[in-house]
């Protein structure tokens, strides 16, 4: 495999993300939006979604495949990012600059995959 730095770093992102919803699911299913179904599965389902478009980023055969999730991926937590800024109870706590700020570094992230393509 001789990808550059930077795509390693972006797959270790999305692993370590998705290893996350398992260790820590209670934290994403608080941020989740009520009108979704079955918070739980979602979180694991997410989190497998995260792990396997990670290692997918890694192998020419599943690159693209991949960079197609990650940009999906990253459409659909868009729902979670305005959420958040649905309210304060939503917001976790967090900032609302923060919140904001979140939702042009979406966009930034699925520019990054498209990169890859």
């Amino acid at each position: 495999m001789n990808n550059p730095w930077h795509l390693y770093l972006m797959a270790a992102i999305y692993v370590f993300a998705g290893i996350m919803h398992f260790i820590k699911p209670k934290m994403y299913m608080r941020i989740m939006p009520k009108y979704l179904p079955n918070h739980k599965f979602l979180v694991l389902l997410s989190g497998i979604a995260e792990i396997v478009l990670g290692f997918g980023l890694l192998f020419n055969q599943t690159r693209d495949l991949a960079v197609y999730g990650v940009i999906a991926m990253l459409t659909v937590f868009l729902l979670v990012h305005f959420y958040m800024l649905s309210s304060e109870k939503a917001g976790a706590g967090i900032p609302k600059t923060i919140l904001i700020l979140r939702l042009p570094l979406q966009f930034v992230l699925m520019a990054w995959a498209y990169y890859y393509l």
